[in-house]
């Protein structure tokens, strides 16, 4: 999502108004202004079965209230727990077991909320701790690039509220522990609003209630991503149908949109069986079938909360014919929150995979042009400054800073080593391996996985066990080192000698096909070098005719500095 779609005159109307509301706030702390910082070793030891979280969305104040009952279980004997949550918000009370505690048993510093217990928990002892907080959420000066919360209204200034909290974490509006490793067993969400507008949220639905002008919408859901877990408010209807899945299951499909949006909302819903068609048969089966696969109308352009995609993509289809926003989205069930990467700095798990289902999903519906047509519009958008995953310690990328490029590298750096991999093991290799990483297993079947924490090394041991094979070197030179990897090219009379020039201390045996008068021919590389015998001095030749092989290119480099330049020039 780095690139805005063409936007109406209000939609830039209202972003504008948003940077200057967001001007007027207190900037965030500097533990909730990152996501993902390292566990203490109070959270290290802290498993989180249950939350009931209880949140009041206020649009005339632009504040919330909230309480977060959990269910925490010692996985070591500790005498605290510690939470995340923006020191924004005032905490009225914290109890444990029910008894609320002294202030002096509380504080929130710098936004690490640490909770003193009243005796401590023995390994696998378990303890009910609520925490009860309210206050005015960051807002979002641009969603969900620069994330928070949005505060806006329909045309019929009806409230239409969202939450976009990925790069900030889930601690600008809830007490959580902010890292992927800590994930919640099961949610029970409850947001409550003002009639009539409706709440939509994670997982299914299991209930709502309605008191003096306010309605409580109840959601259920089972191991929620933390940045996946929103706040969608809006006078919503819904389009719904149901999907006969390959698998043999049902599942439900809903779309919350505003009034007046029937028809777009219905013709979603038809890509969305056209997806989950492609997904489950090139990856497997929907992760969460039994709670729904769910898209939200938002008044910014989108982000992948778990069963409930926020989408705002205004129902324009792009030239290929399908939504490509919705499909990104929705490619993150699979790539964020079934398989969900253990660190931020491996980001590209998620949109690299996703990313690249676009120009798959293109070859699954059109074929070879389509696809091949995709991935050179991506290719001219790589960076290529600095690694797509950088060592532990090193400072965290920065996904805003353009000049890096790692926030876009992430998408279409990540997409091609996806492509540039599945030509060298195949569909069949490929697929398994997308298996094997996604859900932990070659048989997935509804009921029989869970969600899983990945990493690289996890992806790059999975290709080697699926394809018998050490690929340590290929992910060394694409994803620890940030330059592209360079196919140096010499004719020596009928002799055409290549060699790769890769960043790493190993040799880069990529093989290459070169094509010489309509006759391909396949080059081993061993050792990163290779000789092709010319039919003569003069002989044309194409290499990689087939773009199969992600390389350095000069003339994309020359032209992305001159179109730099004179982006500069013109301001």
């Amino acid at each position: 999502m780095r690139l805005l779609p063409l936007v109406s005159a209000s939609l830039l109307a209202f972003h504008a108004s948003a940077a200057i509301a967001a001007t007027r706030q207190a900037p965030l702390a500097e533990r909730t202004r990152q996501t993902g910082l390292p566990l203490t070793s109070v959270q290290e030891a802290t498993e989180l079965p249950y939350l009931a979280l209880s949140i009041r969305a206020d649009p005339a104040r632009k504040r919330i209230s909230g309480e977060a009952r959990y269910r925490i279980r010692a996985k070591a004997s500790i005498d605290r727990v510690q939470f995340d949550l923006d020191p924004r918000y005032r905490i009225s009370q914290v109890s444990v077991n029910g008894a609320a505690l002294a202030k002096s048993q509380w504080r929130n510093d710098g936004g690490l909320l640490t909770i003193d217990l009243p005796a401590a928990l023995s390994p696998n002892a378990e303890a009910e701790v609520a925490i009860t907080y309210a206050g005015t959420p960051f807002a979002a000066a641009n969603a969900p690039w620069d994330g928070g919360f949005v505060w806006s209204e329909t045309d019929k200034r009806q409230p239409w509220i969202a939450s976009a909290i990925q790069g900030e974490g889930c601690d600008m509006f809830w007490p959580c522990i902010d890292n992927p490793l800590s994930r919640i067993e099961l949610l029970d969400l409850a947001v409550t609003v003002p009639e009539p507008v409706v709440a939509a949220g994670n997982g299914k639905l299991v209930g709502e209630d309605h008191a003096s002008g306010w309605t409580t919408w109840r959601w259920r859901a089972k191991y929620p991503n933390n940045y996946g877990v929103t706040i969608q408010v809006g006078p919503y209807e819904v389009a719904e149908r149901d999907y006969a899945s390959r698998f043999g299951n049902t599942i439900p499909l809903k779309f919350w949109h505003l009034p007046g949006h029937t028809e777009g909302a219905n013709r979603l819903l038809g890509e969305l069986v056209d997806f989950l068609d492609f997904f489950e048969s090139t990856v497997g089966p929907y992760p969460f079938a039994d709670e729904k696969a769910g898209v939200a109308e938002t008044p910014h352009l989108g982000m992948e909360h778990q069963t409930i995609n926020a989408y705002g993509n205004g129902f324009n289809p792009a030239p290929e014919g399908y939504d490509w926003l919705l499909h990104h989205e929705f490619a993150h069930e699979w790539f964020a929150n079934q398989a969900t990467n253990r660190r931020d700095e491996e980001m590209w798990l998620h949109e690299g995979f996703g990313t690249y289902m676009q120009p798959l999903y293109l070859r699954w519906k059109d074929g070879e042009l389509a696809y091949h047509a995709a991935l050179w519009d991506q290719r001219k958008k790589i960076v290529g400054k600095v690694p797509l995953v950088s060592p532990p310690g090193a400072p965290k990328p920065d996904y805003n800073d353009d000049e890096a490029g790692w926030g876009g590298d992430i998408y279409y750096k990540g997409s091609w080593i996806l492509h540039t991999l599945r030509e060298q093991i195949g569909d069949d290799a490929f697929r398994k391996a997308l298996r094997l990483f996604v859900y932990g297993r070659d048989d997935p079947r509804p009921g029989n996985f869970a969600p899983v924490l990945r990493s690289t090394a996890d992806f790059e041991q999975t290709v080697a066990q699926v394809t018998g094979k050490d690929w340590g070197w290929f992910f060394d030179a694409y994803v620890r080192q940030a330059a592209l990897p360079r196919l140096e090219a010499l004719r020596e009379g009928n002799t055409l000698k290549l060699r790769w020039v890769a960043e790493g201390a190993s040799p880069f045996p990529l093989p290459v096909d070169v094509e010489i008068d309509g006759r391909i021919i396949a080059v081993p590389m061993s050792g990163g070098l290779g000789n092709v015998p010319l039919p003569s001095a003069n002989a044309h030749y194409v290499i990689d005719p087939g773009g199969k092989v992600l390389r350095h290119d000069p003339a994309i480099a020359e032209w992305q500095a001159r179109t730099k330049a004179d982006a500069g020039t013109k301001k």
